[in-house]
């Protein structure tokens, strides 16, 4: 999500502060219970251990922890974001890729057109702060994907569009200032999404120092929240959440294969390339360019009706006729994309690839105390948080029975 234009003015960190500075801080409430769901992207699920993260630790004691958190394919931004607050595998929440074609009008989405992020025709599913309203709940959104969209018609209650350009302590200030604010403007449920993490791993590498800044910044963040409901008296309500969308591999220029070698890439709608990639032939002879690109090595080719059954993609009309999937490590590109800057750290591999996995940590009356569980798939995040707000769930791909463990009686 980093590189995406904003239209947030510059000034907008220094307002978000001021908001969150002019709301009083409020005496202990006791009340409904309220969801904070966090979002630390591309915050691999081995960066916990690596890196000195007290604030994450510190959420763990007092809460549940899974060794980790299961992305869905394609394990990108987008998809997987979107999955975690609908329930839904990518092919039944529209949201197939970061960048794909609506068939039917030849639309194109990319998650980097702020316009688009506005458009609700493109968000299917139910989001978690549309399901709070729907049921006379209040919600909130410091950033997240889709939380711009009018889906089925709403919204949340507080939203701001996307600006990367807010720091984290502001967006940390701004989610305290809305959980401050008087009980009939309170929300029940918010998320709070940074990209710090992500930002370091594409630039630098997962495995490279400049790392472990980001996540020191991720670990604040998270500290940040902790200390400020604290000081609010809201740690008997508030259930504070903190996810991953999906890990990090590292990616070199030695490790690229080039499509111009394999095939005309002048004859194919190059949807996405990269790890994971969308393709056509413009002529609509898909079976001659599948041929073809059975010759690329470090990667697999598949019509889509062929993709692997585990993958989940294969039965919506926006994900393109041939999918393919970089082996881990490896970039398949074009000479003229690869000229452009090259990322040292991708995502977009394989869903089972162990650098892919995510991180959940969670803390709050509703969950159990120093608990450690096994990995789950990020589409039960959505029945579990409806558990917690007493929400009806809207029809979904996950299960409260996998996450179940993790709740008090």
């Amino acid at each position: 999500m980093g590189s995406r234009l904003r239209l947030l003015a510059p000034l907008a960190a220094a307002l978000l502060i001021g908001a969150a500075a002019s709301v009083p801080r409020g005496a202990p409430q006791s009340g409904r219970p309220i969801v904070v769901l966090v979002s630390l992207d591309g915050f691999r699920w081995d960066l916990l251990e690596r890196y000195p993260t007290p604030n994450l630790h510190r959420l763990a004691a007092r809460g549940v922890r899974a060794r980790w958190l299961q992305p869905v394919f394609p394990t990108l931004t987008f998809p997987n974001h979107y999955a975690i607050v609908t329930g839904l595998f990518p092919v039944h929440h529209g949201i197939v890729s970061n960048q794909f074609v609506e068939p039917v009008t030849g639309r194109r989405f990319r998650y980097t057109d702020t316009l688009v992020m506005l458009d609700s025709s493109w968000w299917g599913g139910e989001p978690l702060w549309v399901t709070a309203e729907r049921q006379g709940r209040r919600s909130a959104a410091v950033f997240w994907p889709g939380s711009e969209a009018a889906i089925g018609g709403a919204r949340p209650s507080r939203w701001m569009v996307y600006d990367e350009q807010v720091p984290w302590a502001a967006r940390a200030e701004s989610a305290l200032a809305w959980l401050r604010a008087p009980e009939a403007q309170r929300p029940a449920f918010m998320t709070v999404y940074w990209s710090g993490v992500d930002d370091a791993e594409h630039q630098f590498g997962p495995e490279a120092p400049e790392v472990a800044g980001a996540v020191a910044s991720a670990d604040s963040l998270v500290g940040r929240l902790q200390d400020g409901l604290e000081a609010a008296g809201l740690t008997g309500r508030v259930n504070l959440i903190v996810v991953s969308d999906h890990g990090s591999a590292a990616t070199s220029t030695g490790r690229v294969v080039l499509l111009d070698d394999y095939v005309d890439v002048a004859t194919v709608d190059l949807v996405r390339v990269g790890q994971a990639l969308s393709l056509q032939a413009r002529d609509g002879d898909q079976e001659r360019l599948l041929a073809a690109l059975a010759r690329v090595p470090h990667a697999a080719f598949y019509r889509r009706a062929d993709t692997p059954p585990r993958w989940r993609y294969r039965d919506n009309d926006r994900i393109a006729p041939i999918v393919g999937q970089a082996e881990e490590g490896w970039t398949i590109t074009t000479r003229q994309l690869a000229a452009r800057r090259f990322n040292l750290g991708e995502h977009g591999y394989d869903d089972t690839v162990p650098a892919m996995r995510a991180i959940f940590v969670a803390a709050g009356p509703a969950f159990r105390r120093g608990l450690v569980v096994e990995p789950f798939r990020n589409v039960h995040v959505y029945d579990l948080v409806c558990a917690i707000l007493g929400l009806g769930p809207a029809p979904n791909d996950g299960s409260l029975d996998s996450v179940r463990v993790m709740l008090r009686e």
